[in-house]
């Protein structure tokens, strides 16, 4: 596995999947085209990965993205392509990413759109999946710049005092996760 950690895994012709509000498809367009201006609304899907400590794999993504680059995120996420489903797609890129096989837990769906400057937007359906592993972490450079692992309530610190290092996505992802589902997150 280790010739694939600085493989490229994601391509601007990439086909992603077009949806409304209710996730059906409504076609395909390529994943450069999906994110540019504000963007078409696309399936995505987040990941959040916890060891048996309990404490979340948080990323931080690399400089080459062209949305959100250098930023900390949630473990994972990425877009499931034509004729790929949610689940699928997400065992894929845990393993592309971060050398990681393991089954993910779908919790919640939910929809946001969140512009980077002049240069593109994220508009989403997005699914939110987590899981347990305490594989040992290989990361894609073309994917991550570093990664760390982060005890619950020192992300919930650091989202309240520096909330401009982190994505858009976990901002509003890491408090549903907090509220709705930490039981089941603990049960893992």
């Amino acid at each position: 596995m280790a010739q694939s950690l600085n493989k490229v895994v994601s391509f601007d012709n990439e086909p992603l999947i077009l949806v409304d509000e209710n996730n059906a498809v409504l076609g395909y367009d390529a994943k450069a085209a999906c994110h540019q201006g504000q963007g078409q609304l696309h399936r995505a899907f987040s990941i959040f990965v916890f060891n048996r400590h309990n404490e979340l794999l948080i990323q931080q993504r690399s400089a080459s993205k062209p949305l959100w680059p250098l930023f900390l995120s949630n473990s994972c996420c990425s877009h499931p392509r034509k004729g790929e489903s949610d689940l699928e797609s997400a065992r894929r890129r845990l393993r592309e990413e971060l050398s990681i096989t393991a089954e993910p837990k779908f919790l919640y769906r939910f929809r946001y759109h969140a512009t980077y400057g002049n240069i593109g937007s994220e508009h989403e359906l997005c699914s939110v999946y987590v899981t347990r592993s305490d594989d040992h972490i290989e990361v894609n450079e073309s994917e991550v710049a570093d990664w760390c692992y982060m005890a619950p309530d020192t992300l919930d610190m650091e989202l309240a005092v520096n909330p401009e290092r982190y994505t858009p996505w976990l901002k509003l992802e890491w408090p549903t996760l907090r509220k709705a589902f930490w039981p089941q997150i603990e049960a893992l």
